[in-house]
């Protein structure tokens, strides 16, 4: 059984911050990539950023420079700074992670979604 946790989201004006955090626990043998998704009501689940295990990363377009994700593999945690937020950065935000359990299967992993409101 395997669990992911989000906190962090809540309502900030525009050109705030905010910080989201997801950790993975349970029969984890290991994680591959870990990433942040988003979505907008009336919107599809798109991708904001993610990060292998050797620490690269991938980033939308729209959050380029204002949202940095970082991870720490010994706590099987990842974590989005998002900075200059704007009102169109208003979602739900999912952690999602690739994990290989102890049977050596491989999974893809959700989390609940935490509430993210940016206010203008």
């Amino acid at each position: 059984q395997v669990q992911l946790v989000e906190s962090g989201g809540g309502l900030v004006q525009a050109g705030g911050s905010l910080r989201l955090s997801c950790a993975a626990s349970g029969s984890i043998f290991s994680i591959n990539t870990m990433g942040w998704y988003r979505q907008a009501p009336g919107k599809q689940r798109e991708l904001v950023a993610a990060i292998t295990s050797g620490g690269s990363t991938n980033y939308a377009d729209s959050v380029k420079g204002r949202f940095t994700i970082s991870r720490d593999n010994a706590k099987n945690t990842v974590n989005l700074q998002m900075r200059s937020l704007k009102p169109e950065d208003t979602a739900v935000y999912y952690c999602k992670a690739t994990i290989v359990v102890v049977t050596t299967r491989t999974y893809g992993y959700w989390g609940q979604g935490t509430q993210v409101t940016v206010s203008s």
